[in-house]
Order: structure tokens, then sequence, then C-alpha cells
């Protein structure tokens, strides 16, 4: 969709907008410039939280952060990666991937000890998603002890603290330095369009308009 789309619909206020910080705003923001929105004016003001950009006015927040702020009312919608979804397990609207922020979530251990599984006593498991992890052991009926962290992930079975680690990744080399090997897929990680139910309701109109404008944009996509 091009720069001469017609304009989004619009009410009394803009639609507010939550998008999450780093490279997934960047492809966000090139799937908007398809639809015939231009938030480039984001990219220039790096330490600016809130942006007014004609017919949306956009967040930029913690990925963490976005599904929190959809699901309170504070944005009407969002975009955010079904890694961060599927942990919140928030009540929301997911009617679109855009096919961005792609990459795997595994479970990993260290490439000098494997572990087995039967003859591991207790096993520890190291993650930012705990809820999720918890979910993948009990489909494959293994018993562990799940470890929150908030970062560095890899440090668990260097350290001892794990034996494993359940984390995202794109290619893989992170963990190949850190003498980390893959073992398992938990899943596949996308990004996502989420919407407050709240918004849905009140302002459908301008939802459904943009939502049209993205479907487009994701589907003109150029193949990667």
């Amino acid at each position: 969709m091009s720069a001469a789309s017609p304009p989004l619909v619009t009410a009394a206020r803009p639609l507010v907008l939550a998008l999450p910080k780093g490279r997934i705003l960047d492809e966000a923001l090139e799937v908007f410039a398809r639809a015939g929105l231009d938030l480039s004016s984001i990219k220039n003001n790096g330490r600016k939280l809130v942006h007014d950009c004609g017919a949306l006015r956009v967040l930029v927040l913690r990925s963490s952060d976005v599904p929190v702020y959809v699901a309170h009312g504070a944005a009407d919608l969002g975009i955010a990666g079904s890694d961060v979804l599927d942990e919140e397990g928030l009540d929301l609207y997911e009617p679109l991937d855009l096919g961005i922020g792609q990459c795997r979530m595994i479970v990993a251990e260290r490439a000098d000890a494997p572990i087995d599984d039967r003859s591991q006593i207790h096993l520890r498991i190291a993650t930012k998603y705990p809820r999720t992890t918890r979910a993948y052991l009990a489909r494959k009926g293994i018993t562990a002890e799940v470890i929150a962290l908030s970062g560095a992930i890899e440090l668990g079975p260097l350290t001892g603290l794990s034996d494993r680690i359940v984390d995202i990744t794109q290619t893989g080399e992170t963990l190949k330095q850190n003498g980390l090997v893959e073992i398992d897929t938990v899943g596949q990680v996308s990004s996502r369009l989420v919407v407050g139910r709240a918004a849905l309701k009140l302002r459908g109109a301008e939802v459904g308009d943009l939502i049209h404008r993205l479907e487009a944009a994701v589907a003109a996509a150029p193949a990667a």
C-alpha cells in the first residue's frame, strides 16, 4: 500500500499504539510504511517515549510491557512477540501475525556436558519464560525446577545455576559462542498485532481500518 493511501479513519483522539523497542521496532516501522502510515519520526527521537504521528499516538515500550498496556487500556493496540503473549497470557485479540521478529524458542544445554533425562535426579532449567517452560515440560512429561531469570540466560549452565535453558534464538550463534547446543524446539516465535477488548468494542471502525491496511502490507512484504 503506498503513501497515497486514503487517511486512516480517525475520531476525537488518535489511536494509541504500543510498539516494542529494539529490532522489532525497525521491522514494525517498515510494515506501517507499506501500509501508508509514516512513523519514521520515531527513529529521529530515540529518547522520546510518546510520539504523535497523525492518526496514531505511539508509545515505545519494553517488549514485555506492550501487552500489559493494551490489556489495561493505556494503549488501544500494540505489537508483541508471540513469546511475550504466551508468557503473559492476557485476554487480548490477536487479529494478525505480522511476519516480523521471527525466531525460535529452544531448549539448550552445555555441549560438553549433555544431560541424560533418565538419570538426572534434579533437573534445573533457567529461563525468562517460566510459564511457557512449565507448559512445555508438562507436554513432554519432564519434571524439572524452573528458575526465572531476566537476562544473560546462557550463564545458567556455565555457572552451575541450571542444567539447561529455555530461550529464544534467531541464528544460534550466541549459543555456540557460549558452548551451548540446542536439543529441542519449544515453538516458533513471531510478532503479532494485538488489540484491547475495549478498543475493539468502542473504536471498531478505526481498528478495523488499521487491521485491513496492515493485512495488505503483510501480503505485500518482499520475499525473505
